[in-house]
């Protein structure tokens, strides 16, 4: 009865607001319609509606999945602090972190699903009715800890929200084990990630053993920065009280894993450019251009610029607590994160094609709609989870206090 009584509260407060929330919440509806639509056109069309061709198979759907990955991957940041360490300021709102994880994956698996050609076969991949030909698949074992992490991500606070819900502690013993257990898996979800690309012998753009460790570091960069710029407008708009202490101690931590994702960079480039074989090639395309082909070099530039910029900021003190400079320096570092492991890092791996050709590619209209509408799906999720979590935590939403729809 407890548990009905829960579930038909929390389905109430999703369908009652103000009429901002009826706003915001519309225009996430409208934007995800227009994506599903275009995706349909693609269903029925073909991948020939988007900019990929055989010499470039992946684009923008692999690089967003490869940015969100990471974001999700992020939440670990949060996690260790509030449940390891027992940091007051982060444990307080280390929930809505993972809530953001939770909403990350799913975009990463309708990213996987609008990548594919034939999406009616993914049943191939559900274990017992398909093969995932494990352990020699990589993208099986991506399968196993993507899905498993969002598992992780959806029963941890949901136990603990529920907890709070009915005014109870929480059994340790019982859910320690399922948080630890988070930690090594989500730094597994973006290291297999990376040996996807890693383990491709042909493509030496990304056949390096530092890929893994720039993933993590370049994740602990983007995914904080959007946790600090997401906690923000929570805290103006609801009775959530997030510390500034907690989004300061966040700032440190993309200090230190943005000067090893420069580092980390710098070490690639001077194996690249010392060495100079034709294994340069992707590398030049994307800084400098090749063969008179350089879409790509303003956008790589720009990154490269944003990053640094950013970490100036987040290296001195009285930059990165001053929520001005903060707030920009978030912005950038989302944006550089996003060109570096989006279009900065997919399309270059394919370039040159194996005759030497270089075969530029750009997303098509369907691809951008189809990408927006991802994303506004994600931003919807991670809405809808807000919803319940923010007056459960407040003490607004429980079994015997009420059920206010702030």
């Amino acid at each position: 009865m407890v548990k009905s009584a829960f579930l038909a509260s929390a389905a109430k407060r999703l369908v009652t607001g103000p009429r901002t929330y009826y706003l915001w919440v519309g225009l996430l509806l409208v934007v995800a319609l227009t994506g599903l639509a275009a995706y349909s056109r693609q269903v029925t069309t073909g991948l020939v509606v988007t900019g990929l061709t055989s010499y470039v198979p992946w684009g923008l759907y692999i690089g967003n999945f490869t940015f969100l990955v990471g974001v999700a991957a992020a939440a670990v940041l949060l996690i260790i602090p509030a449940y390891i360490y027992d940091f007051g300021p982060i444990k307080e709102i280390v929930i809505i972190g993972e809530a953001l994880a939770v909403s990350a994956l799913i975009m990463v698996l309708l990213f996987v699903t609008a990548d594919m050609g034939r999406p009616d076969r993914l049943w191939h991949l559900v274990p017992g009715w398909g093969i995932l030909n494990l352990p020699s698949s990589l993208l099986g074992w991506d399968i196993v800890v993507v899905n498993g992490y969002l598992f992780l991500n959806l029963f941890i606070p949901g136990y603990l929200l529920y907890k709070a819900y009915q005014m109870k502690e929480p059994n340790k013993s019982f859910i320690i084990p399922f948080i630890l257990l988070s930690i090594p898996w989500a730094v597994s979800i973006h290291t297999v990630t990376a040996f996807i690309y890693n383990g491709l012998a042909s493509r030496p753009f990304w056949n390096a053993s530092i890929l893994a460790p720039r993933f993590l570091a370049s994740a602990f960069c983007s995914g904080p920065a959007l946790i600090i710029l997401v906690y923000q407008i929570i805290r103006k708009y609801t009775k959530f009280h997030v510390k500034d202490e907690a989004l300061f101690t966040i700032a440190e931590i993309i200090c230190y894993a943005m000067a090893i994702n420069l580092f980390l960079l710098g070490a690639e480039f001077f194996k690249e450019l010392y060495s100079d074989t034709h294994h340069l090639s992707p590398l030049k395309y994307l800084y400098n251009g090749l063969h008179g082909k350089h879409a790509l070099v303003p956008w790589i530039r720009t990154a490269l610029c944003f990053n640094l910029i950013a970490f100036l900021i987040f290296l001195v003190p009285a930059t990165r607590k001053n929520f001005k400079t903060l707030n920009i320096a978030c912005v950038m570092i989302i944006i550089g994160i996003w060109i570096e492991k989006g279009m900065g890092l997919i399309v270059p791996g394919f370039i040159p094609a194996p005759l030497g050709e270089v075969w530029e590619y750009s997303p098509s209209p369907v691809e951008i709609l189809v990408t927006l509408g991802i994303w506004a799906t994600g931003m919807l999720v991670f809405t809808m989870i807000l919803k319940i979590i923010i007056p459960i935590e407040t003490g607004d939403f429980t079994k015997e206090g009420g059920t206010s729809s702030a």
